[in-house]
């Protein structure tokens, strides 16, 4: 193709990777970390795999691309093979599947080449002495040019990729005949016309894909496909793709390129996805997929690198006399436009993320989550989410300044709100990324954290206390000292969202946890979930108690006893009977976990309170271990009281 894909094939030729070796007691080891690219092996014209380590510039592996079938391709961020030279086990772990989409579909590329060119010679002549020149492109020659495409063997396919490829009229005059068959309702001619095409597209050339697909061929290619022998009906794709698919232009694209490259995408994922769907072998859909990978790239790169388009698509998101449903379609677009720039290198993804943030995308992020469109705040939290996917300070740094710190009650908010589709969770999983301490540093760190606990955590008590009616929690008991209108019941999805965001809160910030469930008694109130019917949320409640008590804090275990706060537990756990199941197992694990970690105050605690309702399950080894355990601590309890008396 033109210059921007070839200067996109230079951008994805390092990839960032990880070299394993497998050693003799069959365990991987890690040989370094460094860029992969495929280039030409020294002194020979033969492909290899090279990887430079990315620190010094070492190389870590080169490797002889083989023609044999020794290479695999594991989930989508690995390829293994065992190297015939080395006689070793050989893996590279891929940071991106892009990436490692891009190395394999280039080493499938040089097996191929290798397979052609093993032919010998002389046998490929005598094969293709038929092949020298391909029919003269008429009606009365279909007949003819279908039997060379349909009976091209491994090397008649390539000699016949030649052919057409030197014929620069080739697709132009056989569209003609295709628009002259369809003029004169010729079927018998579009039938063939529909193979011919078919047979071509499977011969799975990159130079012959740039042809066909080009702005002036491709509406006629996609509607030879339209008259599948095979198929009863005539299909209709151009019909749908010029009538039905509207392309949205939330603000003007005046690169030619760029709208180009765009309408190309849609129609060759159209034709992979639908029109050849069920024809289509791997090695061609790979190919196709490449040809959008790098069209993406493409657009991308063009509109980043393109400051005035940038700054007028903000300009307007901002405007005041942008109408909303404008506003909407452009948010929708720059979803569109953050999504792509995974076809970009991380370098250059990790710019655009930087730019976009400098220009304001948080605060647009900000309007969409306010909004009562479901659609938009879903569309909101996908932004978030790309950015915490490749930079999470990116979002830290906007919430920390003072026109940020609104958002992290939204997305509070959005927590709790009853959206549907699971949407709570994806607000959680930005929450948990925003207050991980174990990737969190310094002052950027104490500020998210505290404006959480000042200002939010409260709000995610509340929700419970409303949700789990009971006598003293009708007023609202917002850690923050201020007085708020108590919230609805709130679905138990929610309520489970919240006790997992308590449950990481416990582990990443023990030191407000503590002050803060001290001062509000936050674990009485968690505690009144074990009062809904919902066992999964019964089971929360206890999950929470037992990460709590994986802690070790003495301030905290003696708050448990002291308020008997367990006794919900053994209630739910009575209650629940014979029955062996999540609430069974949750609480059983518990005991356990109080026994193997001497919790000496939470052992006598348990059974001095509550050995009457305990004692029918004696028959679990769980039980009767913690009742074991009690009679070693009253023993213990009882051997130091003597020593004290007689000093």
């Amino acid at each position: 193709m033109g210059a921007p894909e070839k200067s996109q094939a230079n951008a994805n030729s390092m990839q960032r990777v990880k070299v394993y070796r497998l050693n003799e007691d069959g365990k991987w080891d890690d040989q370094g970390t460094g860029h992969v690219t495929i280039d030409y092996m020294e002194r020979s014209e033969e492909l290899g795999l090279f990887v430079i380590d990315e620190d010094d510039n070492e190389t870590l592996l080169v490797h002889r691309i083989s023609s044999d079938d020794i290479y695999r391709k594991q989930e989508d961020t690995i390829i293994s093979w065992r190297d015939p030279e080395y006689s070793t086990e050989l893996a590279l772990s891929f940071q991106e599947s892009t990436g490692c989409s891009y190395i394999w579909d280039n080493i499938c590329s040089v097996q191929r080449n290798l397979h052609f060119n093993s032919l010998n010679n002389e046998t490929f002549h005598n094969a293709n002495s038929e092949l020298r020149e391909l029919p003269a492109v008429e009606l009365s020659t279909l007949p003819l040019i279908l039997k060379t495409v349909a009976e091209s063997g491994i090397a008649d396919q390539m000699r016949l990729t030649e052919l057409i490829l030197s014929d620069q009229d080739f697709f132009r005059k056989l569209m003609g005949l295709f628009r002259i068959c369809e003029d004169l309702e010729n079927v018998d001619g579009l039938h063939m016309l529909y193979k011919i095409v078919r047979g071509i597209i499977l011969l799975n050339s990159p130079q012959i894909f740039e042809k066909i697909f080009g702005d002036d061929l491709i509406m006629d290619i996609i509607g030879s496909l339209e008259y599948d022998p095979e198929v009863p009906q005539v299909q209709h794709y151009r019909n749908f793709l010029k009538e039905h698919v509207v392309f949205k232009e939330a603000i003007p694209i005046k690169d030619s390129l760029v709208l180009s490259k765009i309408h190309q995408t849609y129609k060759v994922g159209y034709l992979k996805d639908v029109v050849l769907a069920r024809v289509l072998d791997e090695g061609t859909v790979a190919n196709l997929n490449s040809i959008i990978h790098g069209n993406n790239a493409i657009v991308v790169s063009l509109l980043k690198d393109d400051s005035t388009f940038i700054q007028e698509l903000f300009a307007r998101l901002r405007s005041p006399s942008t109408s909303a449903e404008s506003k909407k379609n452009l948010v929708y677009f720059l979803h569109e436009f953050c999504s792509l720039s995974k076809s970009l290198q991380m370098v250059q993804q990790l710019r655009l993320f930087r730019d976009l943030m400098n220009e304001g995308i948080f605060d647009i992020v900000s309007d969409a989550l306010q909004s009562q469109d479901k659609k938009l705040v879903l569309t909101g939290t996908d932004i978030l989410n790309l950015f915490m996917n490749q930079d999470p300070n990116l979002l830290r740094t906007y919430v920390v300044r003072q026109e940020g710190i609104p958002l992290l009650g939204l997305l509070v908010k959005g927590m709790i709100t009853d959206f549907g589709d699971n949407m709570h969770c994806q607000f959680l999983e930005i929450l948990r990324s925003l207050l991980d301490s174990y990737t969190l540093s310094g002052a950027q760190r104490d500020t998210i954290i505290e404006i959480f606990y000042e200002k939010h955590l409260g709000q995610l008590i509340d929700v419970i206390t409303a949700s789990c009616p009971s006598e003293g929690n009708a007023q609202s008991s917002s850690c923050s000292g201020e007085r708020v209108e108590p919230p609805t019941v709130a679905k138990p999805e929610v309520l489970s969202n919240i006790c997992e965001l308590l449950c990481f809160c416990v582990l990443h910030h023990p030191y407000r946890i503590k002050c803060n469930f001290l001062l509000n008694n936050v674990i009485d109130k968690v505690l009144l979930l074990t009062q809904r019917r919902e066992k999964y949320l019964v089971v929360a409640a206890v999950r929470f108690v037992r990460t709590i008590l994986s802690r070790h804090d003495e301030h905290l275990i003696n708050h448990i006893v002291r308020n008997n706060l367990l006794k919900p537990i053994v209630d739910a756990f009575v209650g629940n009977g014979n029955r062996y199941n999540l609430l069974n197992s949750a609480v059983l694990e518990l005991f356990e976990y109080i026994r193997k970690e001497n919790l000496k105050s939470l052992v006598k605690y348990l059974v001095d309170s509550f050995w009457i309702q305990l004692v029918k399950f004696e028959y679990l080894s769980s039980v009767h271990s913690l009742k074991v355990k009690h009679e070693q601590v009253l023993c213990s309890f009882w051997i130091f009281s003597n020593i004290y008396c007689n000093l």
